[in-house]
């Protein structure tokens, strides 16, 4: 039996999800305690890092390792979960700005989001307030003050921006929805993509990114403010984590 189990979590399933269907196909691991070191939010994918037996004890040395990730960001939407999987929260009133402004514009507001800085838990987050997760208050829309922390980005990448469709956007927004299980109001959220998106011709940007950041940064939160750095609302439409330290998908 591995102690260590590197897994490449899909994008849909919980990283508590990952583990179980890992056990499951696994019979050695029946009985053993078992956890997951670095949470992956349901509609991010990749590395995911499973201690067994007594190296979940271990699991600390972990979580403070340094991680990389290549996401995407989608502009003209913002949503209170900072991803695609939200209530949009607010939309861009007009057609984007021009492709080469949207591009000197992402490298500008980059530099704010490298260097060590102070960055918001996202409301839809497992950090506790008061013994509860802050998604706990948000879902019931109870308000509360989110908690900082501080953070260490040492580089953030722009690769390049991409054009799509509302219609192919659309349809790609409902498929990844499709895979998540459980109560994230997945119905709600569909239904808000199909009315901003069944209409119009114009086209939405997305641009990707590779960041090499430390423990605890939310990219979700890089993504939202990436918006605000180029005055145009902005989500995190995929991320995937490829390497914890010195592991890496392969």
């Amino acid at each position: 039996m591995k102690k260590l189990i590197i897994l490449n979590k899909k994008e849909g399933e919980t990283p508590l999800e990952a583990l179980e269907a890992f056990r499951k196909k696994n019979n050695e691991y029946k009985d053993q305690p078992m956890t997951y070191a670095g949470r992956l939010d349901p509609m991010a994918s990749g590395l995911l890092v499973i201690l067994a037996g007594e190296e979940a004890k271990n699991k600390q040395k972990y979580l403070n390792l340094s991680k990389e990730y290549e996401f995407e960001v989608l502009f003209g939407f913002a949503t209170d979960t900072y991803d695609i999987l939200g209530k949009i929260t607010e939309v861009a009133r007009q057609d984007l700005v021009k492709r080469e402004d949207l591009e000197k514009k992402i490298k500008i507001a980059l530099k704010d989001f490298v260097g060590t800085y102070t960055q918001a838990y996202p409301a839809y987050s497992s950090k506790t307030v008061g013994g509860k997760p802050l998604f706990d208050y948000a879902k019931h829309g109870l308000s509360v003050d989110l908690p900082v922390h501080q953070v260490t980005v040492q580089s953030l990448k722009f690769l390049g921006l991409r054009s799509i469709s509302r219609k192919k956007l659309l349809e790609t927004i409902e498929k990844r929805i499709e895979k998540v299980n459980g109560d994230f109001r997945q119905k709600e959220i569909i239904r808000a993509w199909k009315k901003n998106l069944e209409q119009g011709e114009s086209l939405l940007r997305i641009a990707n990114f590779k960041i090499k950041c430390g423990s605890g940064t939310y990219v979700r939160s890089i993504a939202h403010g990436l918006g605000g750095g180029v005055g145009v609302p902005a989500l995190a439409f995929s991320i995937k984590r490829t390497k914890i330290g010195r592991f890496a998908i392969i």
